[in-house]
């Protein structure tokens, strides 16, 4: 994941928690709900400015915010807005706890949380997960889970402890060359493959190491490492290695192909769309809209406003994704 963040939310300048408190009260109060005003402030502020409303909110009004939110709204428009409203590890957190409670698990959903993103962000949702249920993340994810899918996750989770993955400690050439050449003697250099080493590497390794060890073995075995995954592993280990490939080389294609997908076939993944367009607003948006556009020949406005969703709810998310 390159360091530069293209966002497409960005806050505002001037900012005036009280003033926003205030005409939020007053889009709530009283007949009907004013969800224009609700959407001007909410999409254009910064999740931290959203957290200081939300306190004014609670100081002038002695009210939850998102309480009163949810009373007023409904459907898939109140699902932005509250997502909106959570610090963003708590949301992503809930988002994990959802898809593991219940029948089945969603292990998409774990890949595209987990695998997508850096160690310091790891680390966050795994403090922030510990403190909202009660529960270490891997140990909930070890019941949900199994087989070397489980383990490369667990490994995600469990390494950020030693400081795995490390975006500031800078890109060490030697050591690069190294794991390239394990990768390659456990997987194509041999009869079967070994899991164990992929999973190591790959959910140990910062993002910018990756990226090294990656070139490496293109230049070692003639095959990017993405060819070798799909030839010689299968299943959700699959998909939870290529994630970690893609976003190491571009992140914003791989959410874009993400989106597409939810987007495609019969009735949209709401929670998917939901979930990218406003925990990334902040991270990379503009750039997923751009790779969006070079993969499909369309823009994601386009598909989104024409695709399945309707009134405030796609208001919502086409004001997340900023200016054409």
């Amino acid at each position: 994941m390159s360091p530069l963040r293209e966002p497409t939310v960005v806050g505002v300048p001037n900012f005036n928690a009280s003033e926003d408190a205030a005409t939020l009260r007053a889009a709530m109060k009283g007949l009907g709900t004013d969800e224009e005003a609700i959407i001007a402030i909410l999409t254009t502020r910064s999740n931290a400015q959203r957290q200081a409303i939300s306190q004014a909110f609670t100081h002038e009004y002695g009210r939850d915010i998102i309480e009163d939110l949810k009373s007023e709204l409904g459907g898939h428009f109140e699902d932005v807005i509250v997502a909106l409203m959570m610090p963003p590890a708590e949301y992503l957190c809930r988002e994990l706890h959802h898809c593991m409670e219940g029948l089945g698990t969603e292990e998409e959903v774990l890949v595209e949380i987990l695998c997508t993103r850096t160690k310091p962000e790891i680390a966050d949702i795994v403090d922030t997960y510990e403190r909202l249920y009660n529960r270490p993340l891997a140990e909930h994810m070890c019941s949900e889970t199994s087989g070397d899918f489980r383990r490369l996750l667990t490994l995600i989770v469990t390494s950020v402890r030693k400081g795995a993955r490390d975006e500031e400690a800078g890109v060490d050439p030697a050591r690069a060359a190294e794991a390239a050449q394990q990768l390659y003697d456990a997987g194509e250099a041999k009869w079967g493959t070994d899991e164990e080493i992929f999973n190591k590497i790959l959910a140990h390794e910062s993002f910018a190491q990756l990226r090294l060890i990656f070139e490496e073995y293109k230049n070692l075995s003639g095959r990017t490492i993405e060819q070798a995954i799909k030839a010689e592993i299968d299943g959700e280990l699959k998909d939870a290695l290529s994630a970690i490939v893609e976003c190491v080389e571009n992140a914003a294609a791989w959410f874009a192909q993400r989106l597409r997908t939810a987007m495609q076939g019969a009735g949209t993944e709401d929670k998917t769309l939901v979930r990218i367009i406003t925990s990334r607003a902040e991270i990379d948006l503009a750039a997923i809209k751009r790779e969006y556009e070079r993969l499909y020949d369309k823009t994601l406005e386009s598909d989104i406003s024409q695709g399945e969703t309707s009134g405030d709810y796609k208001r919502a998310l086409v004001a997340l994704l900023g200016p054409a």
